[in-house]
């Protein structure tokens, strides 16, 4: 239907123009009952009776102009050194805004914004405290059909608040049942769907959404004097070892962390979750989003919950979900907490943000801040302003060219290095933010700011690099300060252990650091994040378990979730007593970590990966909150899982020893010596190097030797670094091979350091030792890493052994 079409619908159904009201029964919709507002609203002179935000006797005073900077809810002293809180809010195009206040049994009073400087509407409330709850009433047109979607009867969260109490879901045990119609700035249940966004809904959203809570500096910061000791680990790029994990997910079943902190920042800073990452040997750990964020009304209705947080409603807030000390603004000095002793430990925070889109979804879905704020401001519309433009597959898009939205993304990422201690960031679906005004633009607004900012551009930064848009495939485009997500490695190994690689020419290049991806424009192999697994898809093992998902109790028919799994199940689906399946299972796990951990990159593990983990299937597990995607630490008491973890951790201490493992430039394959030693050489299974020809045929092992004599690096004094030199054979075949190790000028003799064909993946014994030239026989599906043994000439580098 044209939309002109539609509004004449409109006009007919409600006997309004395109700005529809709130249907009534007699205009055919369900019937709404629209009482009078109780909440009493103040002119702006008018003395406020401020909720008692600790307990003690509320305070009058009159609402002052204060001041449009910063933004958000700031306490401080105002005129005469009167303490109060500043409110400060960026509303373009609105006609008027009010801040509402909360007591403790939930009464509002409402105080308009008396000031507005450069569309920010302002105000100071003397006596206004850390723990008040706030939110905000935007006044301004209804018009649907040219995007504007002021609707003052919603209470909408602050952009900047940076605490949030309470949830949004549904009104059932536990949260469960649809979102309430109410926070619905249109009315939601209108029966022509197709025009029900443009009825406006007139009813209060206040007693079904959550509130911003007032921080001040002080508890923001916990405990300043300490806050201030915290020491940055700082690992350079090359040094890092990346570990996904999911704040409640990680320690939900950890017997050591005290019931009370499981699933909480709490929790994570516990001895005893710290213990396991620094016995691993992690250097960073990424976190699944800790945004504050909502739960999707079509999950509510399944008695589901939203678990990874890729729904994001509150970008300086960390989600109140997993605080164990409280949500009155108590969560802010927990996070920062735990920061601190992740630092201690010697590990850095990475946090996966989200600000490509937001919670409240399309032109159907909830008003819970941006939209009522300014909806034509805030998202990127189609030339039909009623829809939006959706270049994430979650309904909306952020209009990161519009200034107004550029800097809450920046003032946002600022915060949480400045003031809540983390180290860098992953940016979920980057290329969306990389859109100028339709097209990925790597000298996008977004990009250009976010390379000359003092804080920024010091800090980690990680690009997911595509989004669900045309041309929104990026990978390896991304400017220099990016590493990236590299899914082309992924693919790669995972098609090599299963066999379906028709050469090796992929693998060569996702082995040695990517340089046809990254070999540009002064980047280098660090630029690329080597990952297996991620959060969403199999886990790894899984990827040896299922060749396809099994997704029945996410509730949509296993329709969800990709068939592009690339995974083998080496002989049965799911879970066997088989054994041959269940040695080759192990096998094929010990293959997979220790080729991720010896490519040359940045590796990233995913957590329980190390032990084993299983979601059953499940390779879209967003919303299993429960055991399916919790970490099962009993693995560790099982010899396999135990076995594989202490494989893991020796593999990253092997990276932290052995410079030539984790290198600060690619290689370049070239002679470096006159004996005609390469920096990087390939070989085939019978000890010649590879050609050309080798290159585009057939192959199932595949042996890289990496010099330690030629690294083009130097330590902090300026001298030379060299390291052992490695082979490393790979074979993927399932039939045992030879391969005959190389000779002179490659190496007198070769020792074992990992054998994947070991159920500890180890050596046979201590010092075991092969003589160049020797065939050493691999059984099928193995892999093995050997140290060169360099002869004695005054060029062979050092002796390690």
């Amino acid at each position: 239907m044209s939309s002109a079409a539609e509004q004449e619908t409109v006009r007919d159904a409600t006997g309004e123009g395109s700005a529809g009201r709130v249907p009534s029964a007699a205009h055919g919709g369900p019937p709404v009952d629209t009482p009078a507002d109780p909440s009493p609203r103040l002119p702006a002179d008018a003395p406020v009776r401020l909720p008692a935000s600790r307990g003690g006797e509320p305070l009058g005073a009159p609402v002052w102009p204060g001041s449009p900077q910063p933004l958000g809810a700031r306490v401080h002293l105002g005129p005469g050194g009167v303490a109060g809180t500043n409110f400060a809010l960026w509303a373009g195009g609105a006609e008027g805004v009010e801040v509402c206040l909360f007591d403790e049994e939930g009464r509002e009073t409402r105080c308009p914004l008396p000031e507005r400087t450069h569309e920010i509407w302002h105000g100071f409330i003397p006596g206004a405290g850390p723990g008040l709850r706030y939110g905000f009433r935007v006044h301004g047109r209804w018009d649907p059909w040219t995007g504007a979607r002021w609707n003052p009867a919603k209470l909408l969260l602050d952009p900047y608040a940076r605490a949030v109490d309470g949830e949004f879901t549904g009104p059932g045990p536990g949260g469960r049942g649809p979102l309430p119609a109410e926070v619905y700035a249109h009315v939601r249940d209108w029966p022509q769907q197709h025009i029900a966004d443009t009825v406006r809904d007139d009813r209060d959203s206040a007693p079904y959404v959550p509130k911003g809570v007032v921080v001040g500096d002080d508890t923001a910061a916990g405990a300043p004097d300490e806050w201030r000791e915290d020491r940055r680990p700082k690992t350079p790029w090359a040094d890092t070892v990346l570990y996904e994990l999911h704040v409640r997910g990680f320690t939900m079943r950890h017997p050591g962390v005290p019931p009370e902190l499981r699933g909480t920042y709490a929790g994570l800073a516990h001895p005893a979750a710290l213990e396991h990452l620094v016995r691993l040997g992690v250097t960073a750990v990424e976190l699944l989003p800790v945004h504050q964020f909502a739960h999707e009304d079509h999950l509510l209705r399944r008695g589901l919950r939203n678990y990874w947080g890729y729904n994001s409603i509150g970008y300086f807030a960390p989600h109140a979900g997993y605080a164990a000390t409280g949500t009155r603004g108590q969560q802010v000095g927990e996070f920062r907490r735990m920061v601190r002793a992740l630092h201690e430990a010697g590990i850095e925070v990475i946090l996966d943000v989200v600000y490509n889109h937001t919670a409240e979804g399309g032109e159907l879905g909830p008003t819970f801040s941006l939209r009522g704020i300014d909806n034509r401001g805030y998202y990127r519309l189609q030339d039909d302003a009623r829809r939006y433009a959706d270049y994430t597959g979650c309904g909306n898009t952020l209009h990161v060219v519009q200034p107004q939205v550029l800097r809450l993304i920046t003032d946002s990422l600022r915060y949480w290095v400045t003031e809540m201690g983390v180290d860098g960031f992953r940016f979920d679906l980057a290329a969306a933010l990389a859109r100028s005004m339709h097209d990925v633009d790597m000298l996008s607004p977004f990009l250009a700011v976010i390379a000359q900012d003092p804080v920024l551009r010091r800090v980690k930064l990680i690009a997911e690099p595509w989004d669900v848009g045309a041309g929104g495939y990026q990978v390896g485009a991304f400017p220099p300060l990016w590493t990236e997500w590299n899914d082309r490695y992924r693919d790669a190994v995972r098609d090599f252990w299963r066999g379906a690689l028709p050469d090796v020419r992929d693998l060569g290049y996702r082995l040695s650091g990517s340089s046809d991806l990254y070999g540009w424009g002064g980047r280098a192999p660090y630029a690329s994040v080597n990952f297996i697994t991620a959060h969403d898809g199999f886990t790894l093992r899984d990827l040896v378990s299922y060749e396809h998902k099994h997704n029945e109790a996410n509730g949509e028919d296993n329709r969800d979730g990709t068939n592009d799994n690339r995974s083998w199940n080496c002989g049965a689906e799911g879970e066997t007593d088989d054994p041959e399946i269940t040695a080759l299972r192990r096998r094929q796990l010990r293959n997979l970590l220790t080729t991720l951990l010896l490519s040359t990159g940045v590796p990233m593990l995913v957590a329980g990966d190390e032990m084993g983990r299983t979601q059953g299937g499940n390779n879209n597990a967003y919303c299993q909150d429960n055991a399916v995607s919790w970490v099962d630490w009993s693995l560790l008491r099982e010899d396999g899982g135990r076995a594989l973890a202490d494989l893991t951790a020796r593999l990253i201490a092997l990276r932290r020893t052995h410079p030539v493992l984790r290198r600060r430039a690619f290689f370049s394959g070239r002679p470096q010596t006159p004996d005609g030693l390469r920096d990087l050489a390939w070989f085939t299974a019978r000890g010649r190097e590879m050609t050309e020809a080798d290159w585009y045929a057939p192959a199932a092992a595949l042996g890289m030797y990496l010099s330690g004599r030629d690294i083009p690096q130097h330590d902090e004094r300026g001298v030379p670094v060299t390291d052992d030199s490695f082979l490393a054979i790979w074979h993927a075949g399932a039939e045992p091979v030879s391969f005959t190790l190389p000779g002179p000028p490659w190496a007198d003799a070769y020792e074992v350091l990992v054998d994947t064909a070991r159920e500890d993946g180890g050596a046979a014994g201590p010092g075991e030792r092969h003589p160049a030239g020797a065939e050493v026989r691999l059984p099928g599906r193995s892999a093995l890493l050997l140290r060169a043994v360099p002869s004695s000439g005054p060029d062979s580098g050092p002796d390690r052994s």
